[in-house]
């Protein structure tokens, strides 16, 4: 039985948007609710030493975080999912890579006024946002990324997938991942990845 599920993720991962598809269908289906929280590839990876392609995308990625963040101290639980389904989508299906454009967008679908953009360049709520981050990453450890999923207080990574499962295949998947989370000794499954993301859902098999 499902009794609580938690989702860490950044807004401009395109794997963790894969995977939240995929949860979203399974809590569909199986009827119940997901607590969405952020966390930060900028801060995960703030003392590592990256390519400078991928420095660069940090501040981007930064904004959208600080946006939710903010969404969630003022507007609670519910305005992070809009914020996070609103951003995501003028992102990744949407492949829109500029923050000017996509966050006017994404507040305008989200119903937050456009003046809340300030937020997305204020470190107001980063004692917060790093907090919700590390209270992701401390459950699985710092050589993962995002996103997070914790299920009944089982925290694990991923998993990384593409495209989102439907129907049936949502509710398989969902109950091997969270079979072999279950157990204390399992720590890793892992295959070269073939594909790039794919945005369209898989076709359900029934």
């Amino acid at each position: 039985m499902t009794d609580s599920v938690d989702f860490w993720f950044d807004p401009s991962c395109p794997w963790a948007w894969m995977t939240s598809r995929w949860v979203d269908e399974v809590a569909r289906l199986r009827d119940f609710e997901v607590t969405w929280h952020v966390m930060s590839l900028a801060v995960l990876n703030e003392d590592q030493d990256v390519s400078e392609e991928y420095a660069a995308f940090f501040p981007r990625a930064l904004k959208y975080t600080r946006l939710v963040t903010a969404a969630s101290e003022l507007h609670g639980q519910k305005m992070v999912k809009a914020l996070y389904d609103a951003l995501g989508t003028q992102i990744h299906p949407g492949g829109n890579s500029n923050p000017d454009e996509v966050i006017p967008a994404a507040l305008a679908e989200a119903g937050l006024p456009a003046s809340f953009a300030a937020f997305a360049d204020s470190d107001e709520y980063d004692a917060q946002m790093r907090a919700s981050h590390f209270d992701g990453i401390n459950r699985v450890g710092q050589d993962v990324g995002t996103p997070v999923i914790a299920v009944n207080g089982v925290a694990f990574f991923g998993p990384v997938i593409s495209p989102a499962p439907m129907g049936d295949q949502a509710l398989t998947l969902w109950d091997g991942v969270v079979a072999l989370a279950s157990y204390d000794g399992f720590f890793e499954l892992k295959r070269s990845r073939t594909l790039d993301p794919i945005f369209a859902p898989a076709v359900s098999i029934k």
